[in-house]
């Protein structure tokens, strides 16, 4: 007994019909896509389809109405010369009929004889007289039967329809159509028949009208109105392309120049032929480019203008700077010898100015990478390191702050073809500000590598961003709670520095928060020069992130006590008169 592992193993198809039949399927699944994106992208296509789709509706219609009206104009006319064929040939024979003995021989002999002067070719009687074409007469007679009980007829009686018989009974002359089988296959046969009285009795005249011509006809018609709407629906497909064209044309152009415009060829213009609405369109369009042209030179003029402010006001501010900082430095040389609040006021003139000092390096520096002159130095180099100078750099606010920075970095070396300076202000960067906001708790940095790139993540436990906030942090001078007080002292230049640091190496650098789960800043480097990124070692959203982050729950009022005070406890004094001259405030 064979199982039913046997069984399914023995049905199974072979594998390389298998395999033909998938590569068949894939065949099919791309030409079905390639033509969705064709269809999607190409106005031309849909156009001359729906043309055509609704030409091919309207043809069909049109050829069935007229195969129709064909159809049935050559059967009525038929049917017209078959009934005078037969109204002549029963007049021609009533003569024979009368007289007739009552025994079948006489009636066979009879009708034998009326048959032979039906198919004769006299003037009255020729098949062609009444434009019917050639026939088989049967003539009948319903009440008579030989001995061996078939009726008394002559001619193919067989082939004339039942239905005919029992319409004669109650009509004179009537018709049929129905189809027998010949020698030569089915026959399709237009069957007329009229009664033949005479004094004693009344018989059938049946005229058998092949409809072979008119079925060759039918057909003839029916291939030239399928050809003629094949044609038709060619000529349409060409018409409308040709039509279609002309109108999608100017819209391809004007793509191709919108795209040229937009990649920085801002002197692109339509060419204006004609007054059509075309012409409009690219006059319109000419115009727009034009006034876009002239606000990009002006906002370009403003944006060298702020920069060369910018630029011009930093170098300028060195030179009273460094004179300050030289009164500062003796000032604070000096501070022992000064009263306390002297030499308080010596150590804030000191800080403030070394805050001075980095805000205008930092002004600087974004100036020449606003001005695209900065260049990137770039070498094989050691990350960990990196990352290990930077540690070293923010350790002394960390610890003042309180938070302790973690550093998880992989164990062999991770190599990467970087701008050591650059890079190392950018960890340094995103440490001292994950320090800044970390109220406190531990701050992470993470490092992975692969084959194409290194990514390093910091990750602090403070307050986090709001919704939309990672967008702005990298805006020059923002800062999410204004209200804060900075523990770094930053510009608020320094994210904006590192962002462009970043993509100067052709690297991201993104950032994630979310109330009370802290922020995530990840910056991802290509390991060569000139690689371009598809994918970072590391994930931007901390993995032990809930699924859905609790909202924290307002905290109740503490309730005030009530105390009711009679008038003995209340006591009123008196304000202080105000002394000396009143100071105008303007």
């Amino acid at each position: 007994m064979t199982s039913s592992v046997d069984r399914s193993r023995r049905w199974r198809l072979p594998d390389p019909v298998v395999r033909e039949a998938r590569r068949a399927a894939d065949r099919a699944r791309r030409r079905v896509v390639a033509f969705s994106e064709l269809w999607r992208r190409s106005l031309q296509l849909r156009v001359v389809v729906s043309t055509l789709a609704l030409s091919s509706a309207v043809v069909f219609v049109l050829g069935m109405v007229l195969q129709v009206q064909i159809t049935d104009q050559l059967l009525q006319d038929k049917i017209q010369a078959a009934v005078r064929q037969t109204e002549a040939a029963a007049a021609a024979i009533q003569p024979e009929m009368s007289g007739l003995n009552p025994g079948p021989d006489s009636v066979k002999a009879r009708f034998a004889l009326a048959l032979n002067k039906i198919n004769s070719s006299g003037a009255n009687l020729a098949p062609t007289s009444s434009g019917a074409g050639a026939f088989e007469p049967v003539l009948f007679d319903p009440g008579q039967f030989g001995e061996d009980g078939e009726p008394v007829a002559a001619g193919p009686y067989r082939d004339v329809p039942a239905g005919l018989f029992a319409l004669l009974e109650r009509n004179s002359t009537g018709y049929q159509i129905t189809t027998v089988e010949r020698e030569n296959g089915p026959t399709t046969l237009l069957v007329v028949g009229r009664l033949v009285s005479t004094s004693d009795r009344a018989m059938n005249l049946f005229l058998l009208f092949p409809l072979t011509g008119e079925q060759a006809t039918a057909e003839v018609v029916q291939k030239t109105l399928v050809v003629g709407g094949l044609v038709l629906l060619v000529l349409l497909a060409v018409i409308a392309n040709l039509v279609t064209r002309q109108v999608v044309r100017p819209v391809r152009q004007a793509a191709e120049i919108a795209e040229r415009f937009a990649d920085g060829d801002l002197d692109e213009r339509m060419p204006v032929v004609g007054e059509d609405d075309v012409a409009r369109l690219a006059e319109s369009y000419n115009e727009m480019a034009a006034s876009i042209q002239r606000q990009i030179h002006q906002l370009e003029e403003f944006g060298q203008l702020q920069r060369r402010f910018t630029s011009d006001v930093s170098h300028e501010l060195r030179t009273p700077l460094t004179t300050v900082r030289m009164a500062a430095d003796v000032l604070h040389a000096s501070r022992e010898q000064f009263p306390a609040g002297l030499a308080r006021s010596t150590e804030l003139l000191v800080d403030e100015l070394d805050r001075f000092e980095s805000l205008l390096g930092d002004l600087l520096e974004i100036s020449r990478l606003d001005a695209g002159v900065e260049e990137l130095a770039a070498e094989l180099v050691d990350v960990r390191v990196l990352a290990r100078r930077a540690h070293d750099a923010v350790r002394a606010i960390a610890n003042s702050s309180g938070s302790a920075i973690v550093l998880d970095l992989p164990d062999d070396e991770v190599v990467a073809e970087v701008d050591a300076r650059r890079v190392e202000r950018i960890l340094r960067n995103l440490l001292a500000n994950a320090v800044d906001h970390g109220e406190g708790l531990p701050v992470e940095l993470t490092m992975r590598a692969d084959d194409d790139a290194v990514a390093v993540v910091v990750r602090d436990h403070g307050v986090g961003l709001r919704t939309g906030e990672a967008d702005l942090v990298f805006n020059r001078f923002w800062r999410a709670d204004p209200s804060r007080n900075r523990r770094t002292g930053g510009t608020g230049l320094g994210l904006s520095i590192s962002l462009e640091d970043a993509r100067l190496h052709g690297g991201w650098l993104q950032a994630w928060g979310e109330r009370g789960y802290g922020a995530v800043f990840r910056l991802t480097l290509p390991c060569r020069r000139g690689y371009e990124l598809t994918g970072s070692p590391l994930p931007l959203e901390p993995p032990d992130l809930p699924a859905v982050a609790p909202e924290p729950e307002p905290e109740a009022p503490e309730p005030v006590e009530e105390v009711e005070l009679t008038e003995e406890e209340i006591t009123w004094q008196p304000a202080e008169p105000v002394t000396g001259e009143r100071e105008e405030v303007r």
